[in-house]
């Protein structure tokens, strides 16, 4: 785009979960018309959208229908297929583009591209047939074997200890693409989200610090508690890096790894707004939703402001049942009750256990304040301490 699309164009986006949700929203109050595609006519973004094509993702007539209504069109998660980017792009601009998305879609590819960028990650080693396994060196043991597409959330994975568990485990993946990983001795979890615009400039957000229960996100908190302002910033530099390599526009998340000795690994990237980021809404004075209207639009950059210290709970559909795995309703009245407490939930009717069923954030002038309210929640809630 040689202009930006101003307040009043309509902007598409691929994918109708939470994520589109509360993209829609980010553009709806700053003036645009929002059409969603998915396939469910449920979709969480589709039911708050201006309108929804109602197809697959790679129907033709539903891409050709998302072209005509949309000026610009983005994604609500990496798994929408490159091909269906690439079909819009002759038509619309369209960002993150189909070749990072494409990037990001494989742990193979994905691990390559942080090595093409000089951003350490842990040992690996991909194993594409029976050949390949059997040549995985030892020094990769223990390790988790992971598959190279369609995996999140810890699906996909499996921590194998010898060679005997290895071959079991990739068996029990189905023999597909996979990437082995050594296991590293961790110390804390870190995420860094850029925005990049089509002109190469680019802002982040603060850096996140995370804790994962069973592979899924439970706590973000911002600013990262445990994490001196040297290594803040070689983590900002390595996401930075990544979004300028792969050429990036749009919003992008870099995940990390702290070792115990200190040094800094890149897990994994999102071509998309994180979780993690999610507390940008209530804490910061640009979300990443935002950020990723600003970047499609063509709007200019702005660096985000964290204005509130925050922590960000996951909330799963595991809240919505008893001990007894009875229904129930969590009693949200009593969180609410708290100070600097922000509740968003996603419309996601049919709760189920590990579902993201929505997220709480809490501000509060400080990081200490902020904590310290955010685990009388958890207490309301009945999730564990942090």
């Amino acid at each position: 785009m040689n202009e930006p699309l101003l307040p009043g164009a309509t902007l598409g986006v691929m994918g109708g979960g939470q994520l589109g949700r509360m993209f829609v929203h980010a553009a709806q109050a700053l003036g645009y018309g929002t059409v969603v595609l998915d396939p469910d006519a449920a979709a969480p973004a589709g039911v708050v959208a201006h309108d929804q094509v109602c197809t697959a993702y790679l129907d033709p007539a539903g891409l050709a229908e998302l072209a005509r209504r949309c000026d610009a069109i983005s994604t609500e998660f990496e798994n929408v297929p490159a091909e269906a980017l690439r079909r819009l792009a002759e038509h619309r601009p369209v960002a993150p583009g189909a070749d990072a998305v494409a990037v990001c879609q494989d742990r193979a590819d994905e691990k390559a591209q942080f090595v093409r960028c000089g951003v350490p990650c842990a040992p690996h080693a991909v194993i594409a047939d029976a050949a390949q396994l059997a040549a995985v060196p030892d020094t990769l043991l223990p390790g988790i074997l992971k598959t190279a597409r369609m995996g999140y959330d810890g699906k996909g994975q499996a921590t194998v200890v010898d060679r005997a568990a290895l071959q079991a485990a990739w068996a029990r993946l189905g023999q597909v693409g996979c990437v082995l990983e050594q296991r590293l001795p961790l110390r804390h979890e870190l995420s860094v989200i850029v925005a990049r615009n089509a002109a190469g400039e680019v802002v982040n957000l603060p850096v996140q610090q995370n804790l994962h229960r069973d592979g899924i996100l439970a706590v973000t908190q911002v600013p990262a508690p445990d994490v001196d302002a040297v290594l803040q910033q070689q983590a900002i530099a390595a996401a930075r890096a990544v979004a300028a390599a792969m050429d990036y526009v749009g919003v992008l998340c870099v995940e990390f790894f702290v070792l115990q000795d200190g040094r800094l690994v890149a897990n994994e990237m999102a071509p998309r707004p994180h979780n993690s980021g999610h507390y940008s809404i209530d804490a910061c004075d640009v979300s990443q939703f935002e950020l990723q209207v600003r970047t499609l639009a063509g709007l200019p950059l702005v660096e985000p402001r964290l204005h509130s210290a925050a922590v960000m709970l996951n909330l799963l559909g595991d809240l919505w049942f008893d001990a007894g795995d009875v229904a129930r309703t969590p009693p949200w009245d009593a969180v609410l009750a708290l100070p600097g407490v922000h509740l968003h939930l996603y419309g996601k009717t049919d709760a189920r256990r590990g579902r993201k069923m929505g997220h709480l954030t809490v501000t509060a002038a400080t990081p200490d304040a902020a904590r310290g309210v955010a685990l009388q929640v958890a207490a309301l809630l009945g999730l564990p301490p942090f």
